[in-house]
């Protein structure tokens, strides 16, 4: 596939959609978890420069970890309805083009954290690796959420590991948690291509689950509630974070209302949903911590 004659403005809007700056609900979900980690390892207001590396870091993965994706399903995505119109399904961007954009912003992401601390750095070696091949594993494995779910929640070891120069057990356990939110909502993601992916031999946690796929979405939801309210024992923490974890609770069965039916639209948006879900945690996070230390 080769790109076509386009101007300039077209061309940056490409890579614009390419890298999903038009639609930044996925750095959202990645980056709620992130600023769980580094609040929390910070027992309060992180360092700022940690936290300016991290949410730039956050955004430049992000970006990468899209184009890797649109690569990796350039030969797919013209046969799905919502993804037949990206740059690399029209031709507008080459493979390419979509690798060195890729390749590019990590570099990037990577220079931004070498002020950190080594085992930051270490950390940041399979957080890549894990964004990168992601996008691979819808050919082969039965619920690729689970290991996009792995590679949304590398960034808070990292940040524990940037903030106090270790990565405790509570930190695996918050990766645990992240897990099943993850897996949770990008089956609700899922269920929106799940006819075309279905034609196509895709493989989701929204075909894998089958039947079950409602119930499985709504456990996941409950078991990642379930291990933050035990990570908030662990830490002892105050009334306000359980009542986010409460809120947070409230707005998944919101989710289940829109989902019950399978109707793609609304399962689109209960996908969209879920940065209210992690705004709260964080609000309950940060209030909790405000409230304890007097500010």
């Amino acid at each position: 596939m080769t790109s076509v004659n386009i101007t300039f403005t077209d061309r940056l809007s490409a890579y614009t959609r390419l890298i999903r700056l038009d639609k930044p609900i996925g750095i959202l979900l990645l980056l709620w978890p992130t600023l769980w980690g580094l609040w929390l390892a910070a027992d309060g207001m992180p360092d700022p420069m940690i936290l300016v590396i991290f949410v730039l870091g956050t955004i430049l993965m992000r970006s990468a970890g899209c184009a890797v994706n649109d690569f990796a399903d350039r030969r797919i995505d013209p046969h799905v309805f919502r993804t037949r119109n990206r740059p690399l399904a029209t031709g507008i961007i080459t493979p390419r083009e979509a690798l060195l954009v890729a390749a590019g912003l990590s570099l990037c992401a990577f220079l931004l954290i070498l002020p950190l601390n080594l085992l930051t750095i270490q950390l940041s070696v399979p957080a890549l690796f894990l964004a990168a091949s992601y996008p691979f594993t819808k050919r082969f494995f039965v619920m690729p959420q689970a290991y996009l779910g792995i590679a949304f929640s590398f960034g808070i070891p990292m940040a524990f590991a940037a903030q106090t120069g270790a990565v405790p057990p509570l930190a695996w356990l918050l990766v645990l948690a992240n897990l099943f939110w993850v897996i949770a909502y990008d089956t609700e993601y899922a269920l929106v291509d799940r006819e075309d992916d279905l034609k196509i031999g895709i493989k989701t946690s929204a075909i894998t689950l089958g039947r079950f796929d409602i119930a499985g979405i709504m456990l996941c939801h409950i078991t990642f509630l379930g291990i933050l309210a035990y990570a908030g024992m662990l830490l002892q923490r105050g009334i306000l974070f359980y009542a986010s974890l409460l809120i947070a609770l409230g707005l998944a069965a919101f989710q289940y209302t829109m989902i019950r039916r399978r109707e793609p639209s609304r399962c689109f948006r209960a996908f969209l949903h879920n940065n209210w879900i992690g705004a709260a945690i964080f609000a309950g996070i940060l209030l909790d911590t405000l409230f304890r230390t007097g500010g």
